[in-house]
């Protein structure tokens, strides 16, 4: 099932280092995002954000564009 808004699903082995994020569950991959954001900001000891907020190897996703379609601008691109 193709669906308009990429979703992000935890994987189980990981659960532990996110909580709030049920693991097996699709959500809106945003949604995710917003409440790793939102942990991150708040937490004594922020972790180290690399490239992307949700990790590849710890999340699963679908929907949404596919990335070659993505137009990627970087804010120095902005205006």
């Amino acid at each position: 099932m193709m669906t308009l808004h990429r979703e992000a699903r935890l994987r189980p082995e990981f659960g532990a280092e996110y909580p709030g994020v049920p693991a097996g569950v699709w959500m809106a991959a945003a949604d995710i995002g917003a409440a790793l954001l939102f942990n991150h900001l708040h937490s004594a000891l922020p972790p180290q954000l690399g490239s992307r907020l949700l990790d590849e190897a710890h999340f699963e996703f679908r929907g949404g564009a596919p990335r070659d379609h993505i137009e990627v601008r970087t804010r120095r691109e902005d205006g």
